[in-house]
């Protein structure tokens, strides 16, 4: 079926800034999402101009344009859709608005944009924040979840699980969400750099460094098996040695998406790597798998590999029942958008979906942190309590 397109209408304004308009998104209580692609300068951002966001299935040639984000695990395994009802981008010197929305909205949305006084009005996001969630992972419980999961490998139960944990960080009086993203945007140029509020799931900030799947104007798939962990301490990515353990954490990943395109009888597909990629201040192995689609006239591959990709063994284990399954027993928290996946889709004619890692979630005098390890029959709980520290580190060095 093909992709219905909106109808777009323009609003016309001398004198826009995205930083404005993501000011104005803040305080409305809309869902919306912001974000700039790794490696590019462009910052874009929608608005839905409906009170929540969507529930979807993630059919991506059927979806309208928008921005759209899936949990880590859901009973109805449905995503989240941020329509593009409003669409912005630094490149642009109008408004992009559907016009599916009588006249009244659109007036009403252009005087608030052009009334809007960001130094009086930007604390007011505080009032759309979640008031609760679970208590921070403490030290104790995430390391003997990490010796039982050692054991049950041990013991031929799985062969990898990967285990998550939270943690609080207090946010100044003064703290700008907008702030934040330009120092994101500008520490990590590699990252997909993200903000997104959706009404009862919160407000969510990440520089992701790995791509789920992406499929650009020219039909070209591409996905990634990105895992293994070392802190840079100021070596390029030629200068990185590698333990057996990473590697074979990474072989994993790398053979569970070959064994997805197996199960579709995919063979036409490019596989380069693996390489050492930098990401902030951490080294990583990464593969990329590359297919074009129109050679293959196989235009739905990129819904079939979400499908079969999500979640992926580098956020939840293999085999993933078992690995989930262990998880959701263990784990005591609800990882929410944490280790699903979130991008744009349909605008300028591509799906760009990555996986929500390196995140925080913003309360009204607090975030929270999520990070995670891959976890294998010779993994050390200490040792994997400090690989999410550094992790960790990622979003909370540019909080203070």
């Amino acid at each position: 079926m093909k992709r219905k397109e909106p109808q777009i209408d323009h609003i016309e304004l001398e004198s826009l800034s995205f930083e404005h308009l993501l000011a104005v998104a803040l305080e409305s209580g809309q869902p919306f999402a912001a974000w700039k692609m790794p490696q590019e300068n462009t910052q874009s951002i929608v608005v839905s101009l409906q009170k929540d966001a969507l529930k979807v299935s993630a059919d991506l040639e059927d979806l309208p344009n928008g921005f759209l984000a899936h949990p880590f695990q859901t009973k109805d395994n449905q995503a989240y859709l941020i329509p593009a009802d409003i669409y912005y981008t630094t490149e642009m010197d109008h408004i992009d608005f559907s016009n599916s929305y009588d006249l009244n909205i659109k007036e009403r949305v252009e005087k608030e944009i052009h009334n809007f006084d960001p130094k009086k009005s930007l604390k007011r996001w505080k009032g759309n924040m979640l008031k609760e969630h679970f208590p921070p992972t403490s030290k104790e419980h995430f390391t003997s979840i990490v010796g039982e999961s050692v054991r049950a490998m041990q013991n031929e139960e799985f062969t990898k699980v990967v285990l998550s944990r939270t943690k609080e960080a207090s946010i100044k009086d003064d703290f700008s969400p907008i702030d934040l993203f330009q120092r994101l945007s500008s520490a990590y140029p590699t990252a997909f750099v993200s903000i997104c509020y959706i009404p009862h799931v919160g407000l969510w900030m990440g520089a992701s460094p790995e791509t789920l799947i992406s499929v650009d104007e020219n039909g070209v798939f591409k996905t990634v098996a990105l895992a293994g962990t070392q802190a840079s301490d100021g070596l390029s990515p030629k200068e990185a040695s590698w333990k057996s353990k990473e590697i074979e954490e990474q072989a994993l990943v790398s053979r569970y998406i070959i064994n997805c395109f197996k199960k579709i009888r995919l063979r036409e597909f490019e596989e380069i790597g693996p390489r050492t990629v930098a990401a902030a201040h951490l080294l990583h192995l990464c593969t990329e798998f590359k297919v074009d689609t129109k050679a293959t006239n196989f235009p739905q591959l990129g819904t079939v590999m979400l499908e079969l990709l999500h979640p992926t063994s580098a956020v939840c284990g293999m085999p993933k029942e078992i690995a989930t399954d262990f998880i959701l027993q263990n784990e005591q928290y609800n990882r929410s958008i944490y280790s699903g996946y979130i991008g744009p889709i349909g605008l300028e004619n591509r799906h760009h979906l990555f996986v929500n890692l390196r995140c925080l979630q913003l309360f009204n005098d607090h975030a929270l942190l999520y990070a995670g390890a891959g976890i294998t029959a010779d993994s050390d709980p200490e040792k994997e309590w400090k690989e999410t520290e550094i992790k960790m580190d990622t979003m909370l060095k540019h909080l203070k």
